[in-house]
């Protein structure tokens, strides 16, 4: 059955493992993002100041996120990966142990998000290179979309274990999940034989179709100019999303726990339907962009909270085909050499925009309303898909 292709990946057993590591280690960062948002509000009552804890996080990313890629492409993603999964299980140790102590300093907090992320830039990276090293390049596509579905997995259980996890233990205690959670993925990458892992050709620097930059290749160009505007104006769903519930609808936190709850189910189903094809192209971007404005259009004319929750599951289908489709076109457009340097621009575009779309998105919910701000990204995500056909077309 041609839905069943999507779980072909889980026959090969590194990948299942890998997988079920990211599963853990992205439910793990819930337990330390929500303890470190309600530590920071609780000690500041600030907004701005929960802010610079984001700044933080992000802010190594947009500058070392290239040299980032450049990395994976002349060691190994395994050994990145495990130097990474170390580092941060001590950081967020650290963290624990400051967050038990009597005072907690914000400037503590901000100084430690920001080790953690500059660690998190290279994982973040390496995670994407070694999907081709554990299944190859027959199947990459379907490996690269099944593997967003991990964040998705992680959202649909993480807060609600994490509000529980602080209310009963504390803080500090979700620290220590966290860590160990780092700690599962290291031992879950050392059971990983290195011998059983496809070798990506090095880059030929004599070679142009492997030493140059993958903005030389204009399929790739296009891509990155779809991940930019989409992740910019339709995927600060985090803020949008909780801003419509509370400030529209006047919902409460169970409700803004709900509405996400059911985006992160349907974001399951997203990525499990971009999987299905055995290859993905640059014109699949179509067909996820449009997807993506489709459901972020319906959510913002849904008129009563109701009406939003039952939309959720199609918005997180949205979303998951999306980053599926835009993840794995990203690999199919490159030759297998420049996949970190591919990649590190493909979550610069992505992640490097958070900060500033939050900004952007939240005035204009602020200025008119959340569902307006979902109505944009609707647009925006819908022109892209016209943009991907018209520019394909004229290539063609």
């Amino acid at each position: 059955m041609p839905g069943l292709a999507a779980f072909t990946p889980f026959q090969n057993p590194r990948f299942s493992l890998y997988f079920t590591g990211q599963v853990i280690s992205n439910t793990g960062t819930w337990f330390q993002n929500l303890a470190l948002s309600l530590v920071v509000l609780q000690a500041t009552g600030s907004a701005s100041a929960l802010s610079g804890v984001t700044v933080a996080q992000f802010l190594p990313l947009l500058v070392l996120g290239i040299p980032a890629g450049r990395l994976a492409d002349r060691v190994r993603p395994r050994t990145i990966l495990l130097v990474t999964a170390g580092a941060q299980a001590i950081i967020v140790a650290v963290l624990a142990i400051v967050l038990a102590g009597p005072t907690v300093e914000v400037w503590t907090i901000y100084a430690l998000v920001l080790v953690l992320g500059t660690a998190n830039t290279f994982d973040r990276v390496a995670a994407q290179a070694i999907i081709f090293e554990l299944v190859g390049p027959g199947a990459l596509s379907r490996a690269v979309s099944i593997s967003t579905i991990a964040l998705a997995t992680a959202r649909s259980i993480g807060p609600g274990l994490a509000g529980l996890a602080f209310a009963g233990w504390g803080a500090s205690a979700c620290m220590v999940v966290n860590a160990a959670s780092f700690l599962i993925v290291f031992v879950s990458l050392l059971l990983i034989r290195p011998s059983r892992l496809h070798r990506r050709p090095r880059a030929d620097r004599s070679d142009p179709r492997t030493s140059a930059s993958p903005l030389r290749s204009r399929p790739f160009v296009i891509l990155a100019i779809v991940n930019v505007v989409v992740a910019l104006f339709g995927l600060n769903l985090m803020l949008v999303l909780t801003s419509t519930v509370t400030l529209d609808f006047a919902g409460d936190a169970t409700a803004v726990g709900a509405v996400h709850a059911m985006n992160a189910v349907g974001a399951i189903v997203g990525g499990l339907l971009a999987a299905i094809p055995a290859s993905v192209s640059l014109r699949s971007l179509i067909g996820g962009c449009a997807a993506l404005g489709f459901a972020l259009m319906v959510s913002a004319l849904a008129p009563t909270l109701p009406l939003l929750l039952l939309a959720g599951p199609l918005l997180g289908l949205g979303v998951g085909y999306y980053h599926g489709t835009i993840n794995a076109a990203a690999q199919s457009s490159v030759a297998p050499a420049q996949l970190g340097r591919a990649m590190s621009l493909v979550t610069l575009g992505n992640y490097g925009m958070a900060p500033l779309g939050a900004l952007l998105m939240g005035w204009v919910t602020d200025a008119l309303s959340g569902r307006t701000a979902l109505a944009i990204g609707g647009a925006a995500a819908l022109l892209s898909a016209a943009f991907v056909a018209i520019a394909t077309r004229l290539r063609s």
